[in-house]
């Protein structure tokens, strides 16, 4: 018998914990660790923060699917592994072996620019944050306009502004003064007419873009750039970009340059082949991927295949990324923008479609399917 350890409960396992029976089957053992009972598709996640989606409807119950799958549920948080002794270490002190194990153990906002003891500051992870924010600001929203600063200048910093604002919105007709902190371009890293069409919609709702410097210092109130300009802020999120968990630079293995698990074309970690990774967590040493769900949702066959293969001893089978995908963001109020193929464009249609795959996506795990079903369109 074989021990298998998923350490995490993400997009990128969701194939492996559906799997669990017939690893069992294969006569092995199946632990999966999670920091929660549910695990928050980050994907649907600004949408529950502007009141598109209630929590439970973007969440799957990880603990539940993989107990009645016959697998072991591990509550608990995974701070370091030990790759010689083959231990996963959660901050609780509780080690649990492997064989074989595999991560999708996701990523955080960075929060280096956040004074201590902070109240009213989000970061955009872990998505939960969302909605403690969404209920903040309908309190305040409720008595006077509220001002809401994002820090960052990328797909979150522009989710997080449109639906923050529609949530104020919803809330009452004193709405929000929302503002955008980014040090250069907003969403530098895109076509013209994507960012042309965000800064339409963000105009038309008095979203102010605040460039020229980088925020230095965020805390209770207010938000300070390197020039010491300050702006009071009631509400606070911090969408600065992701890292990779930290548990991989407080482990003994190879990791990359962001301080991912470095993975080769195998999703198999270079310097200990029994580990395996997925999703934001890893460092994709062929070719360096985008921080964006898709990825986690392709890699998700290719590691259900390589899991049990390196358990039975067989061969194991290469992800291939693929070519360009589907992007759309959910800028608040049923309004959205996508691109694809040199195509974009806004508004209500952009929205219908991302809701109708990310509902397909939460409807085919937590309906139990047992086929894969994942949008040719990603």
């Amino acid at each position: 018998m074989g021990e298998l350890v998923l350490a995490g409960a993400g997009h990128a396992h969701m194939l492996l914990m559906e799997a669990i029976p017939d690893i069992i089957a294969d006569g092995h053992r199946v632990t999966v660790i999670g920091p929660d009972d549910c695990h928050y598709y980050s994907g649907m996640g600004p949408g529950m923060l502007g009141g598109s989606y209630y929590p439970d409807e973007i969440s799957f119950p990880v603990k539940s699917m993989v107990e009645s799958r016959g697998g072991d549920f591990v509550l608990g948080k995974v701070v370091r592994i030990d790759p010689h002794k083959r231990l996963v270490i959660l901050e609780a002190g509780q080690e649990i072996p492997y064989d074989v194990l595999s991560c999708n153990l996701g990523s955080f906002v960075p929060s280096g620019l956040m004074g201590e003891d902070c109240t009213d500051v989000y970061t955009v992870k872990p998505i939960q944050n969302l909605f403690q924010a969404r209920i903040r600001i309908q309190e305040i929203s409720s008595e006077r306009p509220v001002r809401i600063g994002i820090c960052g200048g990328g797909p979150a910093a522009l989710e997080v502004a449109g639906n923050a604002w529609a949530a104020a919105k919803e809330q009452s007709c004193l709405g929000a003064k929302v503002q955008i902190f980014t040090g250069s371009t907003f969403l530098r890293k895109f076509p013209d007419s994507v960012r042309n069409l965000a800064l339409k919609n963000l105009t038309k709702r008095g979203i102010e873009i605040v460039q020229g410097s980088y925020v230095e210092r965020v805390a209770t109130g207010g938000i300070t750039l390197q020039n010491k300009q300050h702006y009071e802020q009631d509400i606070i999120f911090m969408a600065l970009g992701v890292k990779p968990s930290k548990v991989f630079a407080a482990s003994d293995m190879l990791i990359g340059k962001d301080g991912g698990l470095m993975v080769n074309s195998y999703l198999q970690s270079i310097s200990h082949p029994e580990i395996f990774g997925g999703g934001d967590c890893i460092w994709f040493e062929p070719k360096p991927l985008d921080k964006v769900g898709v990825y986690a949702v392709r890699q998700n066959p290719v590691l259900v295949h390589n899991v049990r293969a390196q358990l039975e001893g067989n061969s194991l089978n290469e992800f291939n990324p693929g070519g360009s995908y589907l992007l759309i963001f959910n800028t608040g109020g049923g309004k959205g923008i996508l691109q694809k193929y040199g195509l974009s464009f806004g508004g209500a249609p952009a929205f219908w479609i991302k809701d109708y795959i990310d509902n397909k996506f939460i409807e085919r795990f937590n309906k139990n399917v047992s086929a894969p079903s994942i949008p040719d369109i990603l």
